[in-house]
C-alpha cells in the first residue's frame, strides 16, 4: 500500500469512527463532544501513529510498557496525550510515569499505592482510572465492584494521583447483550461511588468499549472509548 493510499484509508477510517461515535452519543441524548476517542496504536507503525496526530487525533493509547516507552520517546515532538491502557507491573510504573497523561488500568490497591509513591517521588500527578472486573470473569483484571465500593473511603489516602473514574473490558467478546450489561454495571458503580467516595475523586470518566462494542459503550455512558483494529482496518494487515 502506497503512502498516499494508506493515509487516505486512515483518514476515512478515523472519520467513520468519529461519525459512529457521534451517532451513538446522540442516541443516548449526549453531545458528540462528551466522548473521547483513544486511538490504540500498539499494532501500527510510528508513521501511522504520527499521521493520526496530524489528522488531529491526539489521544493515543498503548498497552505494553516497553513498546509504550519507545513510542512515546519517538513521538516526543508531537502533541500527544498518552493513555496507558494495559496491565502495568509495579516495576514498570516509574518509567511509564515519565510519559503518560492517563493510566486507565489501575487494577488493585497495591498498584495504586505504587503509582502514588512514585508519582510523589518524580513530582508527577497522573490522572488514573480504576479498572473494574465487571463481568466476574477470572481471566479479567480489576477491582470487584462490591469490594471497591466497600473500601471507597481508602481513596482519600491518595494525593499524588488524580482519580477521575473507572475502566472496564466487556466480559464476552462478540456478545452484545453481555457487553451492554457489563457497561451498565460500570455506570451504576460510577453513580454509587460519586456518593460514597471522597469529594476530590470526581468519578466523571468511564473508559469502556473497544472496536467491537464502542457504540454500545457510548449508549451506556462511556466518556472514552479505546479503538484500535477498527481504526486501522485495511492499513497494516489483519489487526483484529
Amino acid at each position: 500500500m502506497t503512502n498516499g493510499s494508506w493515509m487516505s484509508r486512515l483518514e476515512r477510517n478515523l472519520r467513520e469512527i468519529l461519525n459512529r461515535m457521534a451517532r451513538a452519543a446522540e442516541r443516548s441524548g449526549r453531545s458528540p463532544e462528551s466522548v473521547r476517542l483513544i486511538a490504540v496504536t500498539k499494532y501500527v507503525s510510528e508513521d501511522a501513529a504520527r499521521y493520526l496526530v496530524r489528522l488531529g487525533q491526539r489521544d493515543l493509547g498503548e498497552s505494553r510498557p516497553q513498546q509504550f516507552w519507545t513510542r512515546a520517546e519517538a513521538l516526543a515532538d508531537a502533541a500527544v496525550a498518552w493513555h496507558f491502557i494495559g496491565p502495568l507491573q509495579k516495576n514498570k510504573v516509574r518509567k511509564t510515569l515519565k510519559h503518560v497523561a492517563w493510566i486507565h488500568s489501575v487494577e488493585s490497591w497495591e498498584l495504586l499505592a505504587a503509582i502514588e509513591r512514585m508519582a510523589a517521588e518524580e513530582g508527577k500527578r497522573p490522572t488514573v482510572l480504576l479498572e473494574v472486573n465487571v463481568s466476574g470473569n477470572p481471566a479479567k483484571h480489576g477491582f470487584s465492584p462490591d469490594g471497591l465500593l466497600a473500601e471507597a473511603e481508602k481513596l482519600s489516602q491518595f494525593r499524588s494521583v488524580e482519580i477521575r473514574g473507572l475502566m472496564c473490558m466487556a466480559g464476552w467478546e462478540g456478545d452484545a447483550a453481555g457487553a451492554r450489561r457489563d457497561f451498565q454495571t460500570l455506570r451504576s458503580l460510577q453513580e454509587q461511588l460519586r456518593a460514597a467516595a471522597p469529594k476530590e475523586c470526581l468519578f466523571d470518566q468511564l473508559s469502556m468499549g473497544m472496536s467491537g462494542d464502542f457504540e454500545i459503550a457510548i449508549e451506556e455512558g462511556a466518556t472514552m472509548v479505546r479503538v484500535g483494529s477498527a481504526l486501522f482496518e485495511g492499513i497494516e494487515g489483519d489487526l483484529s
